[in-house]
């Protein structure tokens, strides 16, 4: 069967593998449907790493992604505890964690020092065409849910999460750094929460306009001074909630200066050398509280929920679409941001 396999910084290869085996107990074959390209990928995909994770020998990228369960082990149950069942559609949760450790015990599932991550080295990912997954991983979808849709409810995951950590509350006011696929769904599920105002802030110019089409009160590109411009709305006052979904870079230290005192900054965004810097005396004298965003806490249940009856749009995010054998182009594409570029999907 053929897959895509990442031999190094931008060296993308398609070639065939042997296919699975049998799935054992509590875990489904899956064959997959759709991969997304997540900008995490694109970190693995340009340096071979990301954080303290190096990629040592060639690997299989994809952690946004779903599929038909093709066959299923014995007691292969759901995340919800249901039985799946062969020809199923489902979308699966990329982080597979122990669920016996102490932080796994606290509820604190996606925090697990003793997980698996599909797509993040050395645990091979979605672009594929068949994998076995873990079945508590796997979570049925209503064929109201398109195939090209199915990506993106790992991206409304982690917003959903987002969102939770930053403790949105009706009325208050909510700046959101970066409106990738993910910022764009933070500001979505803030406006869905009562938030308000929403400034959103971009260096993409069609992207600060998508940021406005998903709820945003305003949205600015980087250009134009969107600190300074916040301040003066707020009248000096600056966001409750502030949410950094860039590339950690200079939008941390931005984060930190739009933000009121007392207010919380929650980082979502990922950099590129593992580290970011901010003036520490603007935390400290705001007394910020400073959450940072780990994936996402069983939110996929939420998430198809609100992809069916809840109002969020998610094939509106979709720009381009690529079959697998094209996928080392997609990646290039993607890391060139040119104009209209929102979500790549890959048809597996």
């Amino acid at each position: 069967m053929l897959a895509a396999k990442l031999y190094g910084p931008k060296n993308m290869r398609t070639e065939d593998i042997p296919e699975p085996s049998a799935p054992s107990r509590g875990q489904a074959l899956i064959k997959i449907k759709t991969v997304g390209v997540c900008g995490s990928d694109l970190h693995m995909y340009e340096d071979a790493r990301i954080g303290y994770i190096t990629i040592d020998s060639p690997t299989i990228l994809g952690h946004e992604f779903g599929g038909v369960i093709e066959s299923l082990g014995e007691d292969a149950r759901d995340g919800e505890g249901h039985p799946l069942k062969v020809g199923q559609r489902v979308a699966v949760d990329p982080a597979v964690p122990c669920w016996r450790c102490e932080t796994c015990e606290q509820g604190h599932a996606n925090l697990c020092p003793n997980h698996h991550f599909y797509g993040v080295y050395p645990t091979e990912g979605a672009l594929q065409e068949k994998m076995l997954v873990d079945a508590r991983s796997c979570f049925p979808l209503p064929d109201a849910i398109t195939d090209e849709e199915v990506p993106l409810l790992e991206t409304l995951g982690i917003a959903l999460h987002s969102v939770d950590l930053g403790r949105i509350k009706v009325a208050k006011s909510v700046v959101v750094l970066g409106c990738g696929p993910v910022g764009l769904l933070i500001v979505k599920v803030a406006k869905l929460a009562g938030a308000g105002p929403i400034y959103a802030v971009d260096k993409f110019p069609w992207r600060a306009a998508k940021a406005k089409e998903y709820g945003a009160t305003e949205a600015f590109t980087t250009d134009q001074e969107p600190i300074k411009k916040i301040m003066e709305l707020t009248k000096g006052r600056g966001a409750d909630v502030v949410f950094e979904a860039a590339w950690a870079d200079v939008s941390v230290q931005q984060a930190m200066d739009v933000a009121r005192p007392g207010a919380t900054v929650v980082m979502v965004g990922i950099p590129g050398n593992d580290k970011f810097e901010m003036k520490q005396s603007v935390a400290r004298r705001k007394g910020l509280t400073i959450m940072m965003a780990r994936r996402m806490k069983h939110t996929y249940p939420r998430a198809i929920y609100l992809a069916t009856e809840g109002g969020v749009d998610l094939k509106s995010l979709v720009s381009h679409h690529f079959p697998l054998s094209k996928t080392a182009e997609a990646y290039e594409l993607n890391l060139t941001y040119q104009e209209g570029l929102q979500k790549i999907i890959i048809d597996v």
